[in-house]
């Protein structure tokens, strides 16, 4: 008996696609890309008050699970780990708000004394701002222009401050809430995500995503709290030298000003500046105080930070700098203490996907046959 030989179905050859749909395709992708991250971004924007906080409570998060884990080791209950790791920086950080309160409320006192002063060195170019105004005047006049006056009115501060306690209340709930709960079951939860990945490639990644996460955060943000404590100690000597009240409780605000780059420098160099004014009789005399933090700071950043962490990591500049605005444009003081940590966080899932991804950050790459700690 014969079997019949099924006929092969015909093949069928596509023509090869020319320069112009490659082109299209690419396109296509870049612009799916493109709105995708938009969509991202709106969705990060309108839910700011929930996921501000608990963005914010992961990254502590992975800076406290060390203290976590030691105890862990010795058979404390992780619910009872996760309770004393959070008591821990609530302690902390009730420290630092105790230092920072005395420092700025000095300097709401001083914010007369520093307007004063500021109009005293402002005379010194009286002659100078008359030539202008005189030039002003005159085109003013030349072109027929008229004054134009503007008015604003504002809403009292008792209750623009009234309206916000129950919303900044309700956030720090939360974030006391997350950072809880993601320490306690910080196991549970990479155990879940592990058993969702099918391949054991896949999962191999996934582990390791994991583990360059929690080593990058919590060995940066060990690093950079040392490193400002450090600083703070500095500012405080040198202001301490130049003769500036209240010393310490400046070169704490300065170290804790700090953990926003960019930004908390520039603040902090513009409070010093108003110090200086109160407390210096020339202009020249005033500037000191803001240079000699200067200083520190620039060799702070260039110097031991790049030294400290680039051991383990460097981070392109221009990423860096991107990274803070994006962060604080879209969640202000809370984006900008969250940008770096984001910012290792995406490299650390894009090292572990893209084989040989290595610009913006460095660090010794992986063994595929190496044991996760």
């Amino acid at each position: 008996m014969r079997v019949r030989e099924l006929k092969k179905p015909p093949v069928v050859r596509l023509p090869p696609k020319s320069d112009l749909d490659v082109t299209l395709a690419r396109g296509a992708q870049v612009a799916l890309l493109f709105l995708g991250f938009l969509g991202l971004v709106l969705a990060l924007q309108a839910g700011r008050f929930l996921l501000a906080p608990v963005t914010l409570a992961v990254i502590v998060g992975l800076m406290l699970s060390p203290i976590a884990t030691r105890m862990e080791v010795r058979g404390v209950p992780p619910s009872v780990s996760a309770g004393v790791a959070v008591a821990i920086f609530i302690m902390v950080l009730s420290i630092l708000g105790a230092a920072v309160a005395a420092p700025l409320t000095t300097l709401a006192s001083l914010v007369p004394q520093i307007w004063s002063e500021l109009q005293l060195q402002v005379t010194s170019l009286s002659e100078p701002l008359a030539t202008i105004k005189s030039m002003r005047e005159h085109m003013r006049t030349v072109m027929g222009g008229s004054d134009i006056t503007v008015s604003v009115e504002e809403g009292s501060p008792v209750e623009n401050m009234a309206a916000l306690a129950p919303a900044l209340l309700a956030q720090i709930l939360i974030f006391l809430a997350s950072l809880y709960f993601f320490i306690a079951t910080r196991h549970d939860t990479r155990l879940m995500i592990l058993k969702l990945c099918t391949g054991r490639r896949l999962r191999w990644h996934t582990a390791h995503v994991f583990r360059d996460v929690e080593n990058l955060i919590s060995n940066y943000l060990v690093a950079i709290t040392l490193i400002n404590i450090g600083l703070g100690l500095a500012v405080g000597i040198a202001l301490w030298l130049l003769g500036v009240p209240s010393a310490p409780l400046w070169g704490a605000l300065a170290g804790i000003l700090n953990f926003v780059i960019y930004i908390g420098p520039a603040i902090m160099a513009a409070i010093l500046l108003g110090i200086g004014l109160t407390n210096f009789d020339t202009f020249a005399g005033a500037l000191l105080p803001p240079l000699a933090y200067l200083v520190l700071n620039g060799i702070e950043a260039q110097f031991v930070t790049p030294i400290v962490i680039g051991r383990h990591m460097t981070l392109n500049p221009f990423l860096v700098f991107l990274a803070v605005i994006f962060w604080l444009w879209l969640w202000g003081p809370i984006g900008g203490f969250i940008a770096i940590p984001a910012l290792l966080i995406l490299f650390a899932i894009i090292r572990n996907i893209v084989p040989g991804f290595g610009w913006g950050l460095s660090q010794a790459p992986h063994q595929p046959g190496s044991r996760l700690p």
